[in-house]
């Protein structure tokens, strides 16, 4: 049987392309993907995305540097503590200089 290949498995692919240290949006996935108003299906794809060892999750926030997904994680400290050990600095959910670490694949990535 062949798997059907779909959106989640397209937000993967490119989550699994973030390097470590930076982090990237919804929206920029999103909007990657050809999809822009689907920043949404992005984040249910991340939640999703939590029994995935190889999709590193922690390295997607809001636009805002925001860690809203940090409840998808094992613990609610998780997604900070792993971005931490990639040398991500934050304070009360947010993320500190946030806008140098942006990864935005449009940009980043060719088509």
């Amino acid at each position: 049987m062949v798997k059907q290949y779909s959106f989640f498995d397209d937000v993967y692919e490119v989550v699994k392309l973030i390097p470590k240290g930076r982090v990237t949006s919804y929206g920029l996935i999103a909007n990657y993907l050809g999809t822009k108003l689907t920043a949404r299906m992005v984040g249910w794809a991340m939640n999703a995305a939590h029994g995935l060892s190889d999709v590193p999750a922690h390295r997607v926030v809001n636009r805002n540097g925001l860690l809203t997904g940090k409840a998808h994680f094992a613990t609610p400290t998780m997604m900070q503590e792993l971005l931490e050990a990639e040398g991500v600095e934050i304070e009360k959910d947010q993320i500190l200089g946030f806008k140098e670490l942006v990864w935005d694949p449009s940009k980043e990535l060719e088509l």
